[in-house]
């Protein structure tokens, strides 16, 4: 039975906490999602039947360990402060060098162009002139930094930026316009705003050979049984998490509907999260979750990443 919609909160919550929730709330979802990945629908369900669902690990990942999703948005989110704002060749070339040390997941698409040898302009465009395929969901899971970082400039800034980093490492423009989306309903959510009734207007600055996919997909009316493709894909990835978000009433309920829907269990919830937390605040995100979160970064020493480093990165991007 598909869930009635849900009134989205005007709490007053502070734009501050939005922030972290978005960064933290995407991390989060993606470590939370990361055990179910490949599983079949209701997997979160089965394994919590309480609702309250833990940090439990499993498939080859710890309890609170975030995936690739969170290592490349940390990585975009460093290079916007390092470099003063966006550097593209760096953004790549950190791509790369991560890459490069063999994280423990990534995705065949992104691997493929950053190992290429290929110039970061020219990489992601000659593969999809290769395999006539790029429309993954790669570019949608690491938006949560560039996000809150672009978010102040308005709607033309915010949703230039997702597309040129988009661009990066997919060269079908479906993945640049999704994640522009994206980035717009986070800057309204941020504002406190409604992400939902915002879908019109971002859906008015998408190029207009891909507006009808994306129209479809983001349909008040859409649901994730109705997808064409595997939500690895860029358009039920982005039409799922939405449809977690409007038809629950908490961070909590919408993580677990993107979770339920099993498939690509990590990014989906990592973008339900960074929409989720822009709209309900890092308040709203349990400890539960948060206290056991953490990030590898391989290629660049020992580090690790734990919310009190991914909330301060947070607080940079929008000093």
């Amino acid at each position: 039975m598909t869930p009635v919609d849900q009134p989205l909160p005007s709490d007053g919550t502070a734009r501050s906490d939005r922030v972290l929730g978005s960064v933290v709330g995407s991390a989060v979802g993606d470590a939370l999602g990361a055990p179910f990945e490949f599983g079949p629908a209701g997997v979160f369900t089965a394994r919590f039947p309480d609702g309250a669902g833990e940090m439990c690990g499993g498939g080859g990942w710890e309890p609170g360990e975030a995936t690739d999703d969170t290592q490349m948005a940390v990585l975009i989110g460093e290079s916007l402060l390092e470099q003063g704002g966006l550097d593209l060749p760096d953004v790549f070339d950190r791509f790369r060098r991560w890459a490069s040390a063999g994280p423990k997941d990534i995705g065949l698409q992104t691997e493929e162009v950053l190992m290429s040898g290929d110039p970061w302009d020219v990489a992601a465009p000659i593969h999809f002139q290769r395999s006539g395929r790029a429309a993954g969901n790669g570019s949608l899971m690491r938006a949560a930094t560039p996000a809150v970082h672009f978010a102040a400039a308005g709607r033309e800034a915010t949703m230039s930026a997702a597309r040129r980093i988009a661009a990066l490492t997919h060269g079908d423009a479906a993945a640049w316009e999704g994640t522009a989306v994206l980035h717009e309903l986070i800057r309204v959510a941020l504002d406190g705003g409604d992400p939902v009734a915002a879908v019109p207007g971002a859906l008015d600055d998408v190029r207009e050979d891909h507006r009808p996919r994306w129209a479809t997909v983001l349909d008040p009316g859409w649901h994730p049984d109705d997808a064409t493709e595997f939500n690895g894909a860029v358009w039920p990835c982005l039409g799922s998490a939405l449809w977690a978000l409007r038809t629950t009433g908490s961070y909590e309920a919408s993580l677990a509907a993107a979770i339920d829907l099993g498939g690509d269990t990590d990014t989906v919830a990592a973008v339900t999260g960074a929409l989720a937390g822009a709209v309900y605040g890092f308040d709203a995100i349990p400890a539960r979750w948060t206290d056991p979160l953490h990030v590898y970064l391989p290629g660049y020493g020992d580090r690790v990443l734990r919310t009190p480093e991914l909330v301060r990165l947070a607080e940079l991007l929008t000093a």
